[in-house]
């Protein structure tokens, strides 16, 4: 566990980009072996706009990322956050609950935050628009959600109190399991069910980008499912029902066009006369 601690504390940036390709290209690969919808469409004109996001979420990501290394470094250094001030415990727990509340903060809440204000839902609406759900829809965020994303992240680094190399785990986790959870792969139901108890399976994340309520305001987590279980937002529907996109922007064409999705936040919204309609 310290030598996996020591290689994320120090991992260059060259693997994280490999972690980041080989994720896609493996998942991209998979779908068309065991797809779970067989989609008639155009698979790389489909991934353009996606990838766009992939890439201004990098840059994003990358241009602050000197923040979450002095916050990790701050909390260190003056013993804060919520893990430091429990009681001693072995190193792979410390790891393990480090890694949980960083998914609670930078996935699960973010998500629900998202999810219940309506400014934010219309910046989030980006990512649910997608009409062919496949592993090139995990990182489809605007570059306003990739901003919001990663305050909550910071946030959780602050609270949690987590050093650097458990951040660079989880980041890495993160992104791992979206690209899994996105991708139009066919698990064996039984074995998804298994999954589900301990962590977001493909099946229980599908769920979410359903295109009717309640089943798009549940199952937010990211890597762990124990969120959505204690905190009652996880849902279950056969997976043969689901249908993906949102029912009140259906319009596939312009949900497909990049300066479409850009400007997709500003449109449609209408500023609240109540804090009520917040």
């Amino acid at each position: 566990m310290e030598t996996l601690i020591h290689y994320f504390e120090t991992i260059p940036s060259s693997h994280r980009s490999i972690i980041l390709v080989s994720g896609i290209t493996f998942f991209w690969l998979l779908e068309g072996a065991v797809p779970l919808f067989k989609f008639n469409y155009n698979k790389w004109k489909h991934a353009f706009p996606n990838l766009f996001f992939t890439a201004t979420t990098i840059i994003i990501n990358f241009t602050l990322a000197f923040l979450l290394l002095k916050t990790a470094d701050w909390v260190q250094v003056n013993n804060f956050g919520l893990i430091n001030w429990l009681p001693e415990m072995p190193l792979w727990l410390y790891v393990l609950l480090g890694v949980m509340f960083l998914d609670f903060f930078g996935a699960y809440l973010a998500h629900l935050v998202e999810h219940k204000v309506k400014p934010l839902w219309m910046v989030h609406l980006v990512h649910h628009s997608d009409h062919k759900v496949d592993t090139t829809t995990a990182n489809r965020h605007h570059p306003i959600e990739s901003i919001i994303r990663f305050i909550f992240t910071l946030t959780g680094v602050f609270l949690v109190g987590t050093p650097i190399g458990i951040i660079m785990l989880y980041q890495s986790m993160s992104l791992v399991f979206t690209q899994l959870t996105h991708a139009n792969i066919k698990m064996p139901k039984k074995l998804d069910k298994v999954l589900s108890y301990v962590i977001v399976s493909p099946d229980m994340h599908k769920i979410h980008h359903h295109n009717l309520l309640p089943y798009t305001d549940s199952n937010y987590g990211n890597i762990f499912s124990i969120w959505d279980r204690l905190l009652g937002t996880y849902m279950e529907l056969d997976r043969e029902k689901i249908v993906y996109g949102v029912d009140t922007f259906p319009d596939e064409k312009k949900n497909s066009n990049l300066i479409e999705l850009l400007k997709q936040p500003f449109q449609g919204y209408r500023k609240p006369t109540n804090m009520n309609e917040v």
